[in-house]
């Protein structure tokens, strides 16, 4: 059974270019614990072609827990997005997405390329609204000997972001990935709903809830995993 690669941990929402942020992150699912996180991300934007926009985005994170000295929940992932404004709203988008999680996923590599079209349907200076969609190509590499296995699937992703005031961030993604062999049935989605706020210069805090659902997760494996995190985080 397949478990699609769709959760971009590359929601770099920032006030500044960069951030690195150390918190606390509650699991359920296929596992049930209290762990460490960390993070990395980076939102620049630059000019492209045709003197329009290009917005780049990277991240990186990693989960990690002990019980009684016996290791319960680790995971890395990375991301990268790149957007290139066209003409009125319209985008192009490229973005890569990694995942590794061989104890409690069975993963030494889950990666998703994608590649589409967008618009900007919003955009008033304080909250915006984005579409997106494309097609993806999945590559599972597991950690057992299960063969490795690949396939095309359809993207689509909704971004929100409210600058709610000068201190704080509302941002939410909404995103599917379905294969195209198994349209109806071999699906997952995802989403992000966070809020981000300054606490002082340079130092920020973060409150942000992940849910997935895989309609055919792997054998062994629940259907939805959550992830509940609070971080706090310096942007320079």
């Amino acid at each position: 059974m397949r478990q699609l690669a769709t959760l971009s941990i590359a929601t770099a929402l920032l006030f500044g270019g960069q951030s690195i942020d150390l918190g606390f992150t509650n699991t359920t699912g296929n596992t049930k614990t209290t762990n460490l996180n960390a993070r990395y991300a980076l939102r620049h934007t630059t000019t492209g072609l045709n003197a329009q926009p290009l917005n780049l985005s990277f991240a990186i994170s990693a989960f990690y827990a002990e019980n009684d000295d016996i290791k319960s929940n680790e995971e890395y992932t990375a991301s990268l997005g790149l957007d290139q404004f066209i003409a009125d709203g319209w985008l192009g988008y490229f973005t890569f997405d990694w995942l590794r999680n061989p104890d409690f996923k069975n993963y030494d590599g889950k990666y998703t390329f994608g590649l589409g079209a967008g618009k900007e349907v919003y955009n008033d200076g304080q909250s915006s609204l984005k579409l997106k969609l494309g097609v993806g190509y999945n590559v599972l590499d597991f950690a057992d000997e299960t063969k490795t296995d690949t396939f095309g699937s359809l993207l689509q992703q909704v971004d929100y972001t409210n600058k709610l005031n000068q201190l704080s961030l509302l941002y939410g993604t909404l995103k599917a990935n379905e294969a195209f062999d198994d349209f109806s049935n071999n699906y997952e989605v995802s989403g992000i709903l966070g809020l981000k706020f300054n606490i002082a210069e340079g130092i920020h805090a973060v409150i942000e809830e992940q849910v997935i659902y895989d309609n055919l997760p792997p054998a062994g494996f629940k259907k939805t995993d959550t992830k509940s995190i609070v971080r706090l985080g310096i942007s320079f």
